[in-house]
């Protein structure tokens, strides 16, 4: 063989394999453009009805026209989101499963359950976090308190005697109880409901004293007057319930409760579904109709953010927490 016909030997075998190459990256590329090419299930670790629900739900609606496929909920609700949140850890990574997250189930729970059956530093790749929740303490019309130093008093003179209800153990619902009795210094008994609502209908009927409840959830009953509100968790005065006080404002001092919600995929979850995640939440989280819809229910929305400064809040919340759950004894089982 000639140099020359060498030559285009060489330049035909290259050819040939630019275009084998090229052939193989074809389909993966076609996948990857198409996705979704069917319903994305997302999983609500809390029963319908409740505050993340309508938080999720309306997201689950306007991701399902951004992609063009249904966004599917599933609410797995039980022992404070644990439950959905394992399911959701453990669903397949291909970008068909996203996960409602909060701060109960990505912090609290971690200090709160022995083996809580996921790490969410290991087995979650966080999406984005939306926006707070703020807590409100509230408590029946019946109740003659109609202050916050009126309830701690209560407490004082009956120590273990009055009850508080929430959604689960690990809620923020719960771990604000938690952080009341250590910063008023009371003594309270935690009765733990299979989700916020039978649980706010629990202090309308006065079976047990108070509850700190997501502001949606409470926010028929304080304005029928059938629960009385007393003060907020959050560091500074919602636009929800503007005229009502901060627990700090109220006489009990450093505390602040503004439990989160954001959306997480399973570990492993291709960086380039990752990345639509984001891109679409984040999108979502700006259109004026959803900021209007959400703060109505007393979701207070968060500047757009990355999976990497979603995942800096988890590790910074853990940090923060878990030595207090550890000081406070609770334990979930």
């Amino acid at each position: 063989m000639t140099p020359v016909q060498r030559g285009l030997a060489q330049r035909s075998l290259a050819r040939r394999q630019l275009l084998a190459g090229t052939l193989l990256l074809v389909p993966a590329a076609a996948r990857a453009g198409a996705w979704p090419e069917r319903p994305v299930r997302m999983i609500i670790p809390f029963v319908a009805a409740a505050g993340a629900d309508i938080v999720g739900r309306t997201y689950a609606e306007e991701l399902a026209k951004a992609f063009g496929q249904p966004v599917v909920v599933d609410n797995k609700g039980g022992a404070g989101g644990l439950m959905g949140t394992a399911e959701g850890a453990r669903a397949a990574a291909d970008g068909y499963t996203l996960l409602l997250t909060s701060q109960g189930t990505t912090v609290f729970n971690i200090g709160l359950y022995k083996a809580p059956g996921y790490d969410p530093q290991k087995d979650l790749v966080p999406i984005a976090i939306c926006g707070t929740l703020p807590n409100v303490l509230v408590v029946s019309a019946a109740n003659p308190a109609t202050t916050v130093a009126e309830l701690i008093a209560q407490a004082r003179a009956k120590p273990g005697e009055l009850t508080y209800g929430s959604s689960g153990i690990g809620s923020s619902l719960h771990l604000s109880g938690v952080i009341f009795e250590q910063r008023a210094d009371v003594r309270l008994q935690h009765v733990p409901y299979r989700g916020a609502p039978p649980a706010v209908l629990a202090v309308v009927n006065g079976e047990v004293t108070m509850g700190f409840f997501n502001t949606p959830t409470v926010l028929g009953q304080i304005k029928s007057g059938k629960l009385r509100a007393l003060a907020v968790t959050s560091k500074e005065r919602t636009a929800t319930l503007p005229d009502m006080m901060t627990m700090v404002e109220a006489g009990v001092a450093d505390f602040e409760v503004a439990g989160w919600l954001g959306f997480a995929v399973p570990a492993n979850t291709p960086e380039a579904i990752v990345a639509r995640f984001n891109a679409e939440i984040n999108r979502i989280s700006e259109m004026p109709q959803v900021k209007e819809k959400l703060l109505v229910q007393g979701f207070e929305m968060l500047p757009p953010g990355s999976p990497e400064a979603a995942r800096k809040q988890i590790v910074d919340d853990q940090a923060f927490w878990l030595p207090i759950i550890e000081r406070s004894g609770a334990k979930a089982e």
